[in-house]
């Protein structure tokens, strides 16, 4: 329970929906207890007709009592369904608030994870795969519902149902109550016992859950590597192994489970019994009636669903438990970037001190004393080989992770100390590896505006050379583009990407390697675009192609993470080092 005390502020905040439902459960379980006592009415009523019956055998007062039983009989028939239907009032209602309230609760669980998620930094999603930070709010949200809703419920009515049960059995005698009861402390002791391996089966296989959704969703989102290499056997095979597991984890926790259901009707069978003996003893003493001892089989029949319920409700609260620890393992990461206060329009300046960056899951250097000093309204680009450390880069002057030495100032100010929503979205940036959501055309493009403007999405597409492509789609700029982006090519999806970029209209564009899948004369109709879009803003340019870069006011030559060369296209190739080495082998791929 100490994993589940997290979800204490929910029943605090729907409280009024909660004491309203535990009402419902003691009034529908006063109801529930009220036909056994009706009933050992009856049962005596019976009795002591017969007799009458028999005494008055050959007088005509006879038919009267008959006829008077009879009607009795009905009525008390009457009575327990009224009873019966009064009782499924206030169970139906109990259901509507407590179920419900599981159900609001559960949304709010999902939210509160969701909007957690949101705020790590990149790092965290480096660290954990995507299966199972989605198991996490999918399969251990429900299994913590189960715990909200029917858990809760069941075990009230549980404990309600037992004190009444208990209460009016002692009341009518405290002998046979006492022997009746006699198998329910072995019950406790098995549940105490069983408890524990139903916490650590159900740990294990929430961890292995999770392991085997990572597994389905790495292989669906590389479905075209695995069919391109016919590994489809081998990844059938692979998920075989996986579920198998997972079955066997599963069965482990039913095997504990059918012990349980069986010992426990063996207790409840073994109380009837004694109520049957101790009863009879008791009514030959004259203590009880026979109405008492039907209506104790009818109590001690009724403790039977309150002692399965009570191994099911274990069950469900472990569960639940090993899911809330998992859940709660999330919520209490924090994310290793503190946000900063200053939330400032930037004027575009960019000024890089000494920085250095050490990847801490690698242990790689990616960044080593980096100086660079960007005015505004200036065009800076970087080139360099593969994994001389550009994209890091892009992601420091982006905050996805913060520098180990050096620091990097916008305008005046520390990245530190710049509100992280505020800087992020005062830039526009064009990752290497383009994401498009499985929405329509236009609102991919217009995914960081507030609102989407139609005439700013069909400008931003022109600027970056995709508004053709997308016209000649049926349906336009609503086209689905399904998963990724599936639909499309890998230069429309990089066009895509910039038109993202550019409708935001933002005073800082950094630009990484996003020209690598179009061809040269699509490439100069962007440039050329650019150029326009460009003035008066900061622009960093990450690229291979040197034809991308040469008009930069600057161009850094970066090299296994330190800079090596800068200055404009005429000067490097005058240095005649790494950067004019680079550009005489693209002249020679070229003239292949």
């Amino acid at each position: 329970m100490k994993e589940l005390s997290y979800l204490n502020k929910y029943f605090y905040k729907y409280r009024w929906h909660v004491l309203p439902g535990i009402l419902f459960v003691i009034i529908s379980n006063y109801f529930g207890i009220l036909p056994a006592q009706v009933i050992r009415e009856a049962f005596d009523l019976v009795q002591e007709n017969i007799d009458m019956y028999r005494l008055y055998d050959g007088f005509e007062r006879q038919s009267v009592i008959y006829s008077v039983f009879g009607s009795s009989l009905l009525f008390f028939g009457v009575v327990v369904l009224v009873l019966a239907l009064i009782r499924g009032i206030f169970l139906f209602l109990m259901r509507q608030t407590l179920i419900l309230t599981s159900r609001r609760i559960e949304y709010d669980i999902k939210n509160e994870i969701y909007e957690h998620y949101q705020a790590l930094d990149f790092s965290f999603y480096r660290r954990n795969n995507t299966g199972d930070l989605m198991n996490r709010v999918t399969e251990d949200v429900n299994q913590v519902r189960n715990y909200l809703g029917p858990a809760i419920m069941y075990a009230i009515n549980t404990i309600v149902l037992s004190i009444m049960i208990i209460y009016a059995m002692y009341s009518v005698n405290a002998t046979l109550a006492t022997y009746s009861l006699l198998p329910i402390p072995i019950l406790a002791a098995v549940i105490l016992v069983v408890n524990k391996v139903i916490n650590q089966r159900s740990t294990r296989i929430q961890a292995k859950l999770s392991k085997l959704s990572s597994f389905v969703q790495e292989t669906f989102s590389g479905i075209r590597v695995v069919k391109t290499y016919t590994k489809e056997k081998e990844k059938l095979d692979m998920f075989a192994a996986e579920s198998n597991e997972y079955k066997d984890r599963m069965l482990d926790l039913v095997r504990v489970q059918a012990y349980f259901f069986p010992l426990i009707i063996l207790l409840i069978g073994l109380s009837t019994i004694i109520t049957v003996y101790v009863g009879g003893l008791e009514l030959s003493k004259g203590n009880i009636t026979a109405g008492n001892i039907a209506e104790f089989i009818i109590y001690v029949n009724q403790l039977t669903f309150p002692a399965m319920s009570l191994a099911w409700v274990t069950s469900l609260i472990q569960r639940a438990a090993a899911s809330q620890k998992r859940i709660n393992e999330f919520l209490h990461t924090e994310s290793d970037i503190p946000d900063g206060t200053v939330d400032e329009k930037l004027k575009g300046r960019i000024k890089i001190e000494n920085l250095s960056y050490t990847y801490e899951t690698t242990g790689i250097q990616a960044l080593r004393n980096i100086d660079l000093d960007i005015a505004p309204g200036t065009t800076v680009a970087l080139i360099g080989r593969t994994g001389s450390g550009k994209t890091t880069l892009a992601n420091m002057l982006l905050r996805m992770f913060d520098t180990d030495e050096g620091r990097i100032l916008y305008d005046e100010y520390d990245i530190r100390d710049l509100q992280t929503t505020s800087l992020r979205s005062q830039i526009g940036f064009v990752p290497q590896q383009v994401f498009l959501f499985s929405d329509t055309i236009a609102r991919n493009i217009a995914f960081g505006l507030d609102t989407q403007d139609d005439d700013r999405i069909e400008q931003a597409a022109r600027d970056a050379a995709v508004y053709d492509n997308i016209v000649r789609f049926e349906e336009g700029f609503e086209t689905y583009i399904g998963e990724r982006g599936v639909t499309l090519s890998g230069g429309q999806k990089q066009r895509l990407s910039i038109a993202r970029a550019l409708v935001k209209d933002p005073q800082i564009l950094i630009f990484d390697d996003c020209l690598s899948a179009v061809d040269t004369k699509t490439e100069e109709e962007i440039l050329h675009n650019l150029s326009r879009i460009m003035e008066g803003k900061t622009t960093i340019f990450i690229a291979h192609r040197i034809s991308t870069i040469k008009n930069a006011d600057l161009i850094v030559v970066m090299d296994k993470g330190e800079i090596v060369e800068r200055g404009t296209h005429e000067s490097l190739l005058q240095q005649q080092g790494e950067y004019a080495n680079l550009y005489e082998m693209q002249l020679l791929e070229t003239a292949e």
